[in-house]
């Protein structure tokens, strides 16, 4: 490095068994900007899934992907609404970082115009508002080798169902996030909502503060998803939600007590 440890951070998309002991920071790679699960947004929350198993704490994605196929109209580009949904999750992950892709004159930009401003904007300061509890899960991720996003199952081994979820994700062990993975095609009249799954234990939603589970067993559960607001919900009884929700209230963004 130079000498310049902890000046600058470099990060890889490939290594080997010992890698995650040496690398700063990892990331997946060039992510088609679509919505599928086999190269898309989709598909970078599996990356974060199957990477945090396999011993790679630190990782990310390009937010809104990267590589676009677009000529004379045809072909596929990143649209605004994927911009806006990967930014709503990559903002409870490692590492929140933009990139104009491959053909960026084709792709929708958080500078576009005032309203993905706007968005981008407000995403950056809930990532801010997580960072207190960011530098607690590197700690953990340097001293462990804990991933910072992780599977249910980590934090719940003997429940089959979340063994079985793959479209959610936990941030640490206090926060459940379920970004909204699926492309709404009738504009204003998209049902933005989202159902997810919340293991054994009272959940707090981050936005409006209603609490949500059971002590005794996990369950499904439908909450308001429109953008802006992903599904996000935080354990209850723990430091994390209350000292995220302040934060989010001194930034002038609307959080649950």
């Amino acid at each position: 490095m130079a000498g310049m440890l902890g000046d600058i951070l470099t990060f890889n998309r490939s290594g080997h068994t010992l890698t995650p002991g040496y690398s700063l920071l990892f990331w997946e790679g060039d992510q088609l900007t679509t919505w599928d699960e086999y190269d898309g947004i989709e598909s970078a929350l599996h990356g974060l899934l199957n990477g945090g198993f396999s011993g790679i704490s630190l990782n990310h994605s390009d937010t809104g992907g990267y590589t676009s196929l677009s000529r004379f109209g045809l072909g596929y580009s990143r649209e605004s609404q994927l911009m806006k949904r990967w930014a709503e999750m990559n903002a409870f992950t490692a590492v929140l970082r933009t990139h104009e892709g491959n053909q960026p004159d084709a792709n929708a930009q958080i500078y576009s115009d005032a309203e993905a401003r706007a968005h981008f904007a407000r995403f950056t300061q809930v990532y801010r508002a997580l960072a207190f509890y960011r530098r607690a899960l590197f700690a953990e991720a340097a001293e462990r080798g804990w991933p910072v996003v992780r599977h249910l199952l980590l934090h719940f081994p003997d429940d089959a169902i979340a063994a079985s979820v793959h479209d959610q994700f936990m941030l640490g062990a206090e926060i459940v996030v379920a970004p909204t993975l699926d492309k709404c095609q009738l504009g204003p009249l998209c049902d933005w909502t989202r159902r997810l799954y919340l293991p054994a234990g009272r959940w707090v939603h981050l936005w409006s503060g209603e609490v949500h589970g059971d002590v005794e067993a996990g369950g499904y559960v439908e909450v308001d998803a429109p953008i802006g607001e992903p599904a996000v919900f935080w354990a209850e009884g723990s430091p994390v939600g209350p000292q995220l929700v302040e934060n989010l209230q001194a930034a002038g963004i609307e959080a649950g007590e």
